[in-house]
């Protein structure tokens, strides 16, 4: 396979990636070129809202081709283009073979929680100090226990389970369920993990077979009555829409728990549930926060 590499500015890469997807590219992604750099950006999106920019001030264009002559091809039709006024051709590069599966799992370690609580993947032997093991390997849905948003809840289940509690618990849009499963590990003796995404909803249930737990799965429909711990780690704009929702099954003395929000975003958050109760941060980690509350 070759790689065309091309540099553009930010108004430019939209037309452009359409552009080599009508070439037959058989992939493009865009990178910041001033990553790593004072002059890094940070984006940061919501499902099923526009994106806040289509790239970066210098945006590095990189699209894959089967054959060397088809990126060499593509490069005179874009250049005579309107719109690759401003861009820059980086090279043909030939993309070596490589064992993807390897190379993919190489970038998957165990995630220590705590230090008696990890995420292991499948291909890796868990540490000698963990007592606590979720097995779990990246897939189609999100939540790998990479991400900060998913370390910071985990660390809370870690520091208020129980195994005595028989606690019910909500983990709501559960994703791949890591923190359905890490609630079952921790003493839930009820757990109700729900997902729009069917895809979610089938990865959740694999998880929790190959864990060796017993979760209810299903679409947002199965969830009924109260529950002592309401888990969502979502987004902050989904979250402000579901507050009454989510409040509604938080159960007297009991926690809801929330994440996927940025630390410019407390104050929105805040906002939203305030008819219901307060909501304060328990825990920071790169620039995410999680939010808890307790009725």
């Amino acid at each position: 396979m070759f790689e065309l590499r091309l540099m553009c500015p930010e108004n430019r890469v939209e037309a452009l990636s359409d552009a080599l997807d009508a070439l037959d590219a058989l992939s493009v992604s865009v990178e910041d070129a001033d990553a790593q750099t004072d002059a890094e950006q940070a984006l940061f999106g919501e499902p099923g809202m526009p994106p806040p920019k289509e790239g970066w001030h210098r945006s590095r264009v990189l699209s894959l081709f089967a054959m060397q002559e088809q990126a060499q091809a593509a490069l005179p039709l874009l250049q005579v283009q309107d719109f690759f006024a401003g861009c820059q051709v980086l090279g043909i590069h030939e993309v070596p073979e490589q064992d993807w599966v390897r190379l993919t799992q190489s970038q998957f370690a165990p995630v220590d929680i705590t230090p008696e609580f990890w995420i292991v993947p499948t291909w890796h032997e868990p540490p000698e100090r963990a007592r606590v093991v979720i097995r779990l390997d990246p897939g189609l849905a999100f939540g790998t226990g990479t991400h900060p948003t998913t370390r910071m809840c985990l660390r809370w289940i870690a520091g208020h389970g129980r195994a005595d509690a028989r606690l019910r618990v909500l983990d709501y849009g559960c994703g791949s369920g890591i923190l359905a499963i890490g609630a079952a590990k921790f003493g839930a003796t009820i757990v109700d993990a729900v997902d729009i995404d069917g895809a979610a909803v089938e990865t959740t249930l694999l998880n929790a077979q190959a864990n060796h737990v017993v979760l209810n799965v299903g679409k947002p429909e199965i969830v009924s009555g109260v529950y002592q711990v309401v888990l969502a780690n979502i987004l902050a704009n989904p979250l402000k829409v579901l507050a009454p929702l989510l409040w509604s099954h938080v159960s007297t003395g009991g926690f809801l728990v929330l994440a996927g929000i940025l630390e410019r975003q407390a104050d929105e958050l805040k906002a939203a549930y305030a008819p219901y109760g307060h909501l304060s941060v328990s825990d920071r980690e790169e620039g995410w926060i999680l939010m808890t509350a307790s009725r």
